[in-house]
């Protein structure tokens, strides 16, 4: 069973891009809604002050924004 989600909503994260995002998406994401595992993974919605639009990420994809 998976645990808690690691990060809660309204937290500042970091976005790390993998090597198969397209989009260079790295910075700096607020977290806005915690939404469903995909599979053994706790999936969030994220968004950056700079774009119009709310991306989803794997937690893998985030880190602590330091």
């Amino acid at each position: 069973m998976l645990k808690s989600h690691k990060y809660a909503v309204g937290q500042t994260v970091k976005f790390i891009a993998g090597p198969i995002t397209r989009v260079n998406g790295t910075g700096t994401f607020k977290v806005v809604k915690l939404l469903p595992p995909d599979g053994d993974e706790h999936q969030y919605r994220i968004k950056s002050t700079g774009e119009a639009f709310e991306r989803v990420a794997k937690e893998s994809q985030l880190d602590r924004d330091r």
